[in-house]
């Protein structure tokens, strides 16, 4: 972001001391109030991008290296042809995102976790790149499918899944799949019995943006060895373990007691006539801004090397957020603004303000209700004389006006899939955009159809 001086005319006061609730949600719409105010004023840049919007949200955007997710969504702001709430996707961090995974971890194989984000563009880069798919429902297997990929690419990671389901995957021939509880060992036996099954068992992290191990899981040392004498018993394929330690995980020894345990299991499984060949570490892996999977990679190929020393062992993985999280930037427009201002008759001074932008918890952030993510509001540049106010997290921003916008980094996983056009306010649109040097990456692995694609765009910086 560019930095403003401080107009002249203006005088700054003290920074105040500020309350958590000066950063909140209204059930429909982001509310941000701001305490305290202090003057400041700004000057806006003087630079934009000149671009040409048309289909932006149908393909990518080719765009001059150098050119900033940041600078995409001033210029798109400043066009004045857009007044909905927006996503901005720089496919370059995906391309970039997985060469990361793919060099810290050369063992593991990535099964993107689509439920986190299905946006075609997203599933289409992953797939080009080499990616194989984790998918939940038949919904998210018809639209890895419907891209063309093929079934072997696709797990079904869904260890309670509809019997309807079942019986697509049969009918389209994805046959690897998990479970952890007898009922699913039943409903497989009868509805798929070529199936090959993977068992997940409990391991959570101490610490997890959101844990799983009350949803699904079996206990390692007692009812993962039984499930695999049931599934024994009925005839079924085994192939191997699968365990997830919660999403976002801030917890990098926990994949170690997962393939330990892991291995124990691989070898209980020996004694029944099985021999399990896939381990899969679930998803857990971090994706914002800032984060490093460095810490977790170590963990986990000092593990393998340990336990499954065997190159023979496929290993794979379900990261979600670390692909998408970053990649996404939204900008949401302030529709309305109203000033609160003291009850006392004689003071009667603005005690705070509430800016109304549109998009709100029934669109992308619903991840602060379920995901337990709190974004920051960062304003995009402005061209008048404002206040400055402290929100939540220290954070100084101008005192904004109805046209403004504010941009949200981070938005990339778990925000679109769960937005939903409550009251009538239409799901914000993502237009993607790719820099010359990693268009060409992703054209070396495999050209894209070049009418996804529009001319590159001279960006005046």
């Amino acid at each position: 972001m560019s930095h403003y001086p401080l107009n002249k005319d203006c005088e700054a006061t003290e920074d105040f001391a500020y309350s958590n609730k000066s950063f909140y949600i209204s059930k429909q719409f982001f509310t941000v109030i701001a305490h305290n105010i202090i003057g400041h004023c700004l000057h806006p840049s003087a630079h934009s991008i000149k671009m040409n919007l048309t289909n932006l949200d149908e393909c990518i955007h080719v765009v001059d290296d150098g050119t900033s997710l940041e600078k995409v969504l001033q210029s798109i702001t400043e066009s004045g042809v857009q007044e909905d709430a927006f996503y901005v996707f720089d496919v370059g961090d995906i391309v970039r995102k997985y060469e990361i995974f793919t060099t810290k971890l050369p063992r593991v194989k990535p099964f993107y976790a689509v439920k986190c984000n299905d946006n075609a563009i997203v599933l289409e880069v992953l797939a080009t790149l080499g990616a194989n798919f984790d998918c939940a429902s038949k919904g998210e297997i018809n639209k890895v499918l419907d891209l063309g990929i093929n079934q072997s690419r696709i797990l079904f990671a869904n260890p309670a899944k509809p019997a309807s389901h079942i019986r697509h995957a049969a009918t389209v021939g994805v046959d690897l799949m998990t479970f952890d509880n007898e009922s699913e060992l039943h409903k497989v036996k009868s509805l798929y019995p070529n199936a090959r099954l993977v068992i997940r068992v409990r391991c959570d992290a101490d610490v997890a943006q959101c844990p799983l191990g009350l949803k699904f899981g079996c206990d390692i040392l007692t009812e993962a060895p039984r499930l695999i004498r049931v599934a024994r018993f009925l005839g079924l394929e085994v192939v191997g373990i699968s365990f997830h330690v919660g999403s976002g995980c801030d917890d990098p020894p926990v994949f170690r007691r997962g393939i330990a345990a892991a291995r124990k299991l691989f070898d209980y499984a020996i004694t029944l006539g099985y021999n399990f060949d896939l381990l899969d570490l679930g998803g857990g892996y971090p994706g914002n801004t800032g984060t490093s999977i460095d810490k977790i990679a170590d963990v986990i190929n000092l593990a393998l090397e340990e336990f499954f020393p065997d190159p023979s062992v496929k290993v794979i993985a379900e990261p979600g957020r670390f692909f998408v999280a970053s990649a996404f930037a939204l900008a949401t427009n302030i529709h309305s603004k109203r000033e609160v201002r003291n009850n006392d008759e004689k003071d009667g001074s603005v005690t705070h303000v509430m800016y109304y932008i549109n998009d709100g918890v029934y669109g992308a952030f619903n991840c602060c209700l379920y995901d337990h993510y709190h974004p920051t509001p960062i304003p995009l540049e402005v061209s008048f004389c404002s206040n400055t106010v402290l929100l939540y997290n220290n954070i100084n921003l101008p005192t904004m006006n109805v046209g403004d916008w504010f941009m949200f980094k981070d938005m990339g996983a778990y925000t679109m899939v769960a937005a939903t056009t409550f009251n009538g306010f239409p799901c914000s649109k993502v237009h993607a955009i790719i820099n010359e040097h990693n268009w060409q990456l992703l054209k070396d692995h495999s050209p894209l159809d070049e009418d996804r694609s529009i001319d590159t765009i001279s960006c005046e910086l």
